[in-house]
């Protein structure tokens, strides 16, 4: 079974040109089934190997039966959607007869959106590193963490998106990046007078080199920044932990996330009058059903716009 794994990760590369991080997802919960099947003889051949032949509806509902002792079930149920496109990959090329996953039940997932920021609380949070080092030189991680929190507030890109970033991405002049986002699809995202600022002087003074990662951290470099083409890039798990960092010095009494400044992005825009198709392209979603869940609309905002907007709205005087 392993084999055809690697046959449709390969296929997830090169047809579907899905990103590594995709892949990598797949690749990891196919593993995790393909050892639950190995733990239970009826699944497994003569030569030791599980037989894809052998394998029936049970066997997936058993799998994720077993996955509610110790997962959520948001993950339950991506593990389950990541066997079903291995089993229609198979059915489509021919490698199985039919798929066992495709009636099998997923579990009911509570969708969250990520907690939205206020203007003021954006602001707190985006300055927050300017004001941990007051009265003295900012340091160079100071620099690198403004311009990290301006960016993801100003364009709205995903941390992944950010974390992905070379200098040469950046066109100071006409005040964008070019992004690569989910499937490898190019995009350009914007960046506001505040984040221009803020890059150009971590550019100016900590990645003067030219070239490389835009973002870097660990050792090496000034101020264990990493210098020139070989400085290593910033990880999305390192961003996490500077806007917790910054938040706690901020004083909100929130919980955001890299996501959710993503999230605050799109709401502030939406609240400010952007129409949706404007925003689903800024955001790089591929359908506006996604955009459309993704913003949130305060209820004074959507009663003002109607008010503004229909002829009925309002009463005679």
């Amino acid at each position: 079974m392993l084999g055809l794994v690697e046959k449709f990760i390969d296929y997830l590369a090169v047809e579907r040109n899905s990103s590594p991080n995709t892949r990598l997802g797949y690749a990891r919960d196919l593993r995790q089934f393909h050892a639950f099947l190995k733990s239970e003889p009826r699944y497994v051949g003569p030569d030791g190997e599980v037989d894809i032949e052998r394998l029936d509806e049970p066997a997936v509902s058993g799998f994720v039966y077993a996955l509610f002792r110790s997962n959520k079930k948001i993950s339950i149920a991506r593990k389950l959607s990541s066997i079903r496109s291995f089993f229609r990959f198979l059915v489509k090329k021919g490698l199985a007869k039919a798929n066992p996953a495709e009636c099998v039940s997923a579990p009911k997932v509570e969708r969250f959106l990520p907690s939205v920021l206020t203007v003021e609380e954006a602001k707190s949070l985006i300055e927050a590193p300017r004001g941990a080092v007051e009265g003295r030189e900012e340091s160079p991680s100071v620099l690198r963490d403004l311009a990290v929190l301006e960016v993801l507030y100003s364009s709205g890109i995903r941390v992944s998106e950010l974390t992905g970033l070379d200098i040469g991405s950046v066109d100071m002049g006409a005040g964008t990046i070019k992004v690569l986002g989910k499937g490898n699809k190019e995009r350009i995202a914007y960046l506001g007078d505040y984040a221009k600022e803020s890059l150009r002087l971590y550019i100016e003074k900590e990645r003067p080199a030219g070239g490389g990662p835009l973002f870097t951290g660990g050792k090496g470099g000034q101020g264990g920044q990493g210098g020139g083409n070989n400085a290593r890039r910033l990880t999305p798990r390192t961003v996490q932990r500077l806007v917790k960092k910054y938040t706690a010095t901020s004083g909100i009494n929130k919980t955001p996330t890299p996501h959710s400044l993503r999230h605050t992005f799109a709401t502030h825009l939406l609240d400010a009058g952007v129409d949706l198709r404007s925003i689903q392209e800024l955001l790089g979603h591929s359908k506006l059903s996604t955009t459309q869940r993704y913003t949130k609309v305060g209820v004074a905002a959507m009663m003002a716009a109607y008010d503004a907007a229909h002829p009925r709205a309002k009463s005679k005087k």
